[in-house]
Formats: C-alpha cells, structure tokens, sequence
C-alpha cells in the first residue's frame, strides 16, 4: 500500500467519525456557509499567479515548520501579492485543521483553497463551512466520473475547483466545467519530482485550460522556467515554509521575481 492509498484510507476514517458528529445541515448553519465566495481563477489572472502555501508537515519532508502563526503566514501572502492562500486541512499526514482556515478567514480578502484529499460529497460542505473559495481534486483518488459529480456539487456551493493530475492517464479526468488544473511536479506514489514531466502534460491540455504548477518548485529559476513554459498559476509552499520565517521567505522571493 503506497502512502496515498494509506491517506485515502484513513481520510474515509475521518469522514465517517465527522459525519457522525456534524451533520451536513448543521454545517450549513455555519456562519460562513451564506457567504459569497472569491474567484480563485480571476485572481491568478490579476496577480502574481501564486497560490502561497501554509504547510506545516508532508509524508515525503516530515516537520517542515510547525512554530509559524497561520494568520502571521497568511497575512504576509496577501500584503505581497499572493494570488491566492492554500491551507492543508489534512490533520494526520500533514499536521492541519479546520482552525488554520477559520483563524485567518475573517482577516483575509483574497481566496483560500482547501487543500486536503476530497472523497466524499460531506467534505464539500465542511470546505463552505470554514470560508474556502476553492477546494483540490485529486485524479490519482478519484474516478472521472467521481471529478464530474464533486465540480457540479463545488459550483452548486459556489467553490471553484482545481482538478490536480500527474499521468497522461488523468487527463481523461479533465472536463469543460473544471476551473483550473493543476499538474503536480511531484508524485504523489513515490514523491519524485520532475518538473519537466508537467509541461508535457500541459501542452496535451485544451488551449484554454487555466494550468497550475504544483509543488516541487524550490528555486526562483524554477520558478521561471514554468512561467516560461506557459504555466497560468504556481501552488507553492514548502519553499516559504522551510524557513525560520515564511513571511520574509515569501516577501523576498516576491521582490526576486519582480
């Protein structure tokens, strides 16, 4: 059993444990349910195009940066020109929680994606509850059909959906109504990176597909070299989240790329 299927098995686990404590219609008495969302997709558009990452831990790096303050992280993101904010919500495997969102979401005016592994239609409604905008789609967990059901259940709540692919085999997950799509420079099976295998992968997507390049990126030169390779959008965050201070890390690496 490789480590995403281990995720995958334990996040069924915790659905079901949630499912039993919190109902969907007491999710949707939340405070943030009702509120109107934020485009993800317009403001890559508009902005640096990075999707700034607060991750405190991965299965591949271990502890990355477990003493910086979610809103601290955040706050510095939005001030210099993040697109947009990626939270892990994975508790387990990547040391998150429902509060990293909620702390930061009432402070924050730019979009939150939900980052976590999205099985079940119940987690959908937890992403509304906390203040998420958009929500990841994870091919290598999901079958196409399983993408086409959560994209009409996403934009039914008003969240936009990113669909994350590795292989050419994911490509058939692809449909019109995904927002973005984002290729993963790293695999998730092994935790290789190569980020030359992603622009392969986004020459074969549609023209007008909004790409993202995820993870794997560590440098300004790599940076570049998916910008020039066409790439719309650039999740990182173990980058800023490896240093002492990810603020500074972020504000530096903003004036570099400038």
């Amino acid at each position: 059993m490789n480590i995403l299927d281990q995720i995958v098995q334990r996040k069924k686990e915790e659905i079901n444990d949630s499912k039993s404590k919190t109902s969907v219609e007491v999710l949707k008495n939340s405070a943030f349910f009702e509120r109107k969302t934020l485009s993800l997709k317009k403001s890559i558009k508009i902005k640096s195009g990075i999707i700034a990452e607060f991750k405190r831990k991965s299965p591949s790096k271990g502890i990355i940066n477990d003493k910086a303050s979610p809103l601290e992280v955040a706050s510095a993101y939005e001030n210099f020109g993040a697109s947009g904010i990626s939270i892990l919500t994975d508790k387990d495997f990547f040391g998150g929680s429902f509060d990293d969102i909620l702390n930061i979401r009432k402070q924050i005016s730019i979009p939150i994606l939900r980052k976590d592994f999205m099985i079940d239609e119940y987690q959908f409604y937890e992403a509304k509850s906390i203040g998420a905008d958009a929500v990841l789609l994870i091919a290598a967990c999901l079958s196409p059909s399983q993408v086409q059901e959560f994209t009409d259940l996403s934009h039914k709540l008003g969240l936009e959906v990113i669909l994350e692919i590795h292989t050419e085999e994911e490509l058939e997950h692809y449909h019109s109504k995904i927002d973005m799509v984002g290729i993963n420079n790293r695999n998730l099976k092994d935790f290789k990176v190569d980020l030359q295998h992603s622009v392969h992968l986004k020459n074969q997507l549609p023209k007008d597909a909004l790409s993202i390049a995820e993870s794997g990126m560590y440098s300004v030169e790599d940076f570049k070299y998916m910008k020039e390779k066409g790439f719309d959008g650039f999740l990182m965050g173990e980058y800023f989240m490896k240093n002492e201070q990810p603020a500074k890390a972020f504000e530096k690496f903003i004036n570099r790329i400038r």
